[in-house]
């Protein structure tokens, strides 16, 4: 007997959230199927990948970066040679040097670098915070002030800051928010309710579920956003039912794998090729999951990634 597939469709479906303004605004969201499901019906909107750089410039460490931006001097540099990355949809500043346990660079000053990020791209920008719910809280609402009408992705809301950067993030300022919890349905969930009980809509907010390098409890990760689409998708939750984004490549480059000498393990080979297949694996396994977008450091991992995409759609 020939086998006949059944596609699987559902009457809920991601909603909507778009980035950036003008021709080069990208759109998160929006499928009525799993993830990558294709074959189902037409994603209008496929998986989007975004190139990572910290205020204190690219990792010049990793010799394919370093020589991606080369006599990229100044961050308003860094930032147009990122939007040029090939592959890339959007770019993600992360104000690295704001927290308070590193450089605590004032407000004023990271507000100043914002605005010269956001004057030099051609591509939506999404700008994480310095991890200081304290100094987010403080952070956001002058950069959101500051970049108003630039309709920039604002990361992260958690609980314990959601209300200053949501409030003015979106109500004050127009622009898009990142509700991040820690791998867990219920706290992404409850962040949810707590970010609507503000009069905030679904279309204004993306999750950020969460995340840690393919090996390392990545299968916490990968439940989790399964069980995250499942709810919204077949049991209708529309507290679940924002699109995702995962900042992949700081726990990517970070592991034993990515940063060990090759001289200390010549059997894993050359450490950046090493960094590069962290990379692509877990964002394709993030992308596989549930994952909206993701963001990435490497040339080489962004433009495989966004290769992976094309093909599956």
């Amino acid at each position: 007997m020939p086998f006949k597939r059944t596609p699987q469709q559902f009457a809920a479906s991601i909603k909507e959230v778009t980035i950036g303004t003008g021709d080069k605004a990208v759109t998160l969201g929006g499928e009525n199927v799993f993830p990558l499901y294709s074959f189902d019906a037409p994603i209008s909107n496929p998986p989007k990948v975004g190139v990572e750089f910290s205020d204190t410039g690219p990792d010049r460490s990793v010799p394919g970066i370093a020589a991606f931006y080369a006599g990229a001097d100044s961050l308003g540099d860094v930032a147009k040679r990122a939007c040029d990355m090939p592959g890339a949809d959007f770019v993600s500043l992360v104000l690295e040097s704001a927290d308070p346990n590193g450089d605590d660079m004032p407000i004023e000053e990271c507000v100043a670098l914002c605005r010269e990020v956001a004057e030099a791209v051609s591509l939506p920008l999404v700008i994480q915070g310095s991890k200081n719910v304290e100094k987010d809280a403080k952070l956001f609402e002058k950069v959101a002030e500051a970049l108003q009408g630039k309709n920039v992705l604002l990361m992260s809301a958690r609980e314990d800051n959601h209300k200053a950067i949501a409030v003015a993030a979106v109500m004050a300022y127009g622009q898009k928010i990142g509700a991040e919890s820690s791998v867990d349905i219920n706290l992404a969930k409850q962040l949810n309710v707590l970010v609507s009980q503000l009069g905030i809509g679904g279309e204004n907010v993306v999750m950020n579920l969460g995340t840690a390098a393919a090996g390392y409890g990545f299968e916490y990760v990968a439940s989790t956003m399964d069980r995250v689409r499942g709810a919204a998708l077949a049991q209708n939750d529309n507290m679940l039912q924002m699109p995702a984004i995962t900042p992949v490549a700081g726990d990517a480059w970070s592991v034993k794998e990515s940063v060990a000498p090759e001289e200390d393990f010549p059997e894993w080979g050359p450490a950046e090729q090493r960094g590069v297949s962290m990379e692509i694996s877990t964002a394709a396994s993030v992308l596989a999951a549930g994952a909206n977008a993701v963001i990435l450091r490497h040339p080489d991992s962004v433009a495989a990634v966004s290769k992976l995409v094309s093909e599956l759609m």
